[in-house]
């Protein structure tokens, strides 16, 4: 298959420039491929809703950008941010006009909810599925538009470079060039290729590296291993954001989230005594930025000897809750918990990645012609924290700029070389799934016990070490035998799992989302941890 635009993922990033570049360009085709169903998203998943400086009376951009840069704790670029937040009104409005309907007061006003780390009301929301509603608008939008293709059931194995040319392509090569993807077709088993003059990531998280996360099962980090084994630059990945409040159930996966909307409303979180301890961590207590909430509680989880604590909403208005939190009401309903009455069970899991596929401020990556955007990129916005709710923001702000800049330099790019079929030969059905799960499991266990909330030297070398193990094993098992989807999110989990590892052991200081006991200061010069 041969396109001109190639967008891989269907979340909020991929589907803006979808929409963008193909209204552009009315006669070019702009193909989407998702490895699962469209509307099977991390997009879909996100509760709390999408950060904008709506109402200037009370707030002001540069309130925006500096919650933004004391949340980044000293990392986030200053260019960046400035761009992200004064460009992000004009892209909710976008969206406004797609049909995303986000909640009003009785007057008829948007009502802007607070989140931690926010100095003023600036969230746009739809109740408690605000991403579930922005897919919907998009997803719309995308089957009234013609020139736009969409393969469900499609699963990316790599990025074609001249590395599939029979070139040595090393880190120093000037001229990396993106020509497309091999995939492998899950309706036919087969692996394709799809060539493309342009080609942009939006593949998401990676959660999945963990054993507990909000994301979904589709969370692999596919698209930071893929460039990393294309030799484009990856960084930062040592900072990943662990969601402080995740309703505790042990043994289910994705942990279903409770915003943070709910604190922002209100809500206390205490120990097992009962106490409301975040007053002793810090000054804005229960709206601290998500790194110190998240250790605050694991903090109390240790010395309590419990596997959660408490979010009270007790004390909040019932009818006020049920139409801002209808889902979570009726999740923890579902669970004998009725919040009136009962606090909620929650801990940290681990819910996003901070760090990614290096791009600079038009969403391209160190590799020509692809851009990358979303969750899968590391634009400089987050820093070594993600304030809430900018995430949204920023796959819609990117979106918009990869669509501004490639569809200016689409004119200069020349048909692609002939590219090779994909080479299977000497492979065979593999004999037992176990080889996978139980890998799976074991890379799971690893990343949780060693490369969690806190971490040592210690725990970082042990967690290398047993990585180093199931990569040469997993690689032999990938040489052996036929590609699967089970195993490629195995081999790119892995990958990711190295990344997280060898940015943590560069990192010696404590900063933002990486904390290391062994290094509690923040007096090191490293920047930006670029692999």
């Amino acid at each position: 298959m041969q396109t001109d635009f190639l967008v891989i993922g269907s979340g909020i990033a991929g589907l803006t420039y979808a929409l963008k570049t193909a209204r552009h360009y009315p006669d070019k085709q702009v193909t989407v491929i998702t490895k699962t169903q469209a509307e099977e998203t991390n997009t879909k998943y996100a509760q709390g809703g999408i950060a904008g400086v709506w109402d200037e009376a009370k707030d002001s951009y540069e309130k925006h950008i500096e919650d933004t840069l004391i949340a980044g704790d000293g990392l986030c670029n200053e260019q960046v941010v400035n761009i992200v937040v004064k460009e992000g009104p004009e892209r909710i409005r976008e969206i406004i006009e797609y049909g995303a309907r986000f909640d009003k007061d009785e007057q008829g006003a948007y009502s802007l909810g607070k989140e931690g780390g926010h100095s003023e009301n600036r969230i746009l929301h739809h109740k408690d599925v605000t991403g579930r509603e922005i897919e919907r608008a998009l997803l719309d939008e995308l089957s009234r538009t013609a020139n736009i293709s969409l393969i469900n059931h499609c699963f990316v194995v790599d990025i074609i470079t001249q590395h599939h040319l029979g070139y040595l392509v090393t880190k120093s090569t000037a001229d990396i060039t993106c020509y497309g993807v091999y995939v492998l077709n899950l309706h036919t088993n087969q692996i394709e290729k799809i060539l493309a003059r342009i080609t942009l990531l939006a593949t998401g998280g990676c959660g999945q590296a963990y054993r507990s996360t909000t994301n979904p099962r589709i969370a692999t980090g596919d698209g930071i291993a893929m460039v990393y084994r294309a030799k484009g630059r990856i960084e930062n990945m040592e900072f990943i954001q662990f969601h402080p409040t995740a309703l505790f159930e042990p043994g289910v996966s994705p942990s279903f989230l409770i915003t943070e909307a709910v604190r922002g409303d209100g809500a206390i979180l205490r120990n097992r005594n009962g106490e409301a301890f975040m007053e002793r961590y810090d000054a804005r207590k229960d709206l601290a930025p998500r790194d110190i909430v998240a250790r605050a509680i694991d903090s109390e989880m240790k010395t309590t000897g419990t596997e959660y604590v408490y979010l009270d909403c007790r004390h909040m208005d019932s009818e006020k809750f049920l139409q801002h939190f209808p889902n979570i009401y009726a999740k923890c309903k579902s669970m004998g918990i009725d919040v009136m009455e009962n606090m909620i069970p929650v801990a940290p899991a681990a819910h996003y990645s901070c760090g990614g596929i290096k791009t600079d401020e038009w969403g391209r990556t160190s590799i020509r012609h692809l851009y990358a955007c979303g969750e899968c990129a590391s634009t400089g916005l987050h820093g070594a924290n993600r304030l809430a709710s900018n995430s949204l923001l920023e796959a819609m702000v990117f979106g918009h700029r990869c669509y501004i800049n490639s569809i200016e330099s689409i004119q200069q790019i020349q048909t692609e070389p002939l590219i090779p079929d994909w080479k299977a030969t000497g492979t065979s059905e593999p004999r037992e799934m176990i080889l996978i799960t139980q890998s799976l499991k074991e890379l799971q266990q690893i990343m949780s016990d060693y490369v969690g909330i806190v971490r040592t030297d210690v725990r970082l070398e042990r967690a290398m070490k047993r990585l180093d193990l199931l990569y040469a094993e997993t690689e032999e098992l990938y040489r052996s035998t036929k590609v699967s989807p089970q195993l490629c999110e195995l081999r790119n989990l892995i990958t990711v799992g190295y990344l997280i590892v060898k940015g943590a052991q560069f990192r010696k200081e404590s900063r933002g989302l990486h904390y290391n006991t062994d290094h509690r200061d923040k007096s090191a010069i490293l920047q930006n941890t670029v692999l």
